[in-house]
């Protein structure tokens, strides 16, 4: 098992798919480990992203700070995994325009990718199998900032949850993580918390939100309060737009805020 950095410098991950789609186009930075897209047999949605979620688990495990890339958000199941076998207690830091708060039975569209945060805490039961040995994490240890694009059923679930929701600013994510305690945290972000107008070839623009520039701040805040000892950003652009230029800013912007030096491979071909 690694043991957690003294340094404060991260691991890079890059797990490239969106759901059970391979997204080729999803870069990786220099130094960055890859994981290999698996040959998934046909079969259910969630039978296939569990194969997928196990070869995360793995990178996971023997990296000592993880920084996840990836393509979706449900792949945080592998991430916290990892985590719940270095750290008996955990809590969650999740900026997203989403709640992620769908469960089968309230979702509308029975997407998966808005079901994330529902998987974490265990209101998933019997949708994947449960080889990643996923221990839910308790509501009173989430922070949810943002959240601006709920469905009813998702504000209702949330309403009634212990799940503190804040605003996407660093004093309220200040506040909110202060309250937590002593535990170390792990932070999530999807790039569709960032004002839609930002996020060209985007899946789900949610409209107008906090500009990238206070979401920097946001992480950086974060670092400051807590003890990050993994971080998580899940790229969902379209395959397309997954690698261009404006994507990989985007990215590296935000994994600067949280102290990681990223740098990409020079570009190949003519």
């Amino acid at each position: 098992m690694a043991e957690q950095r003294a340094d404060g410098t991260w691991d890079l991950i890059v797990t490239p798919w969106h759901l059970d789609e391979h997204i080729p186009a999803l870069p990786t930075p220099t130094a960055a480990t890859r994981v290999e897209f698996p040959v998934l047999p046909a079969g259910p949605v969630p039978a296939r992203m569990s194969l997928l979620h196990q070869a995360a688990l793995g990178a996971v495990t023997q990296a000592a700070r993880p920084l996840v890339l990836s393509g979706d958000c449900p792949t945080s199941r592998a991430a916290v995994a990892g985590l719940q076998r270095r750290h008996r207690d955990l809590a969650v830091l999740w900026l997203d325009a989403h709640g992620d708060f769908n469960s089968p039975t309230i979702s509308t569209s029975g997407y998966l990718g808005g079901m994330a945060l529902a998987m974490l805490t265990g209101r998933t039961p019997g949708l994947f199998d449960d080889t990643l040995d996923l221990s839910p994490i308790p509501d009173s240890r989430v922070v949810l900032a943002d959240a601006r694009d709920l469905d009813p059923a998702e504000r209702d679930a949330l309403t009634t949850s212990h799940v503190r929701r804040v605003p996407a600013n660093p004093a309220a994510i200040t506040s909110a993580l202060s309250h937590l305690g002593d535990v170390p945290v792990y932070l999530h972000l999807d790039i569709d918390v960032i004002d839609g107008a930002q996020l060209p070839g985007a899946r789900f623009p949610s409209g107008p939100g906090p500009s990238l520039a206070q979401i920097e701040e946001c992480l950086a805040a974060a670092c400051t309060t807590a003890d990050i000892v993994a971080a998580y950003i899940a790229g969902a652009w379209l395959p397309e737009h997954a690698g261009d230029q404006t994507s990989r800013q985007t990215i590296t912007r935000l994994t600067t805020a949280l102290g990681a030096s990223l740098t990409w491979p020079e570009p190949t071909g003519g």
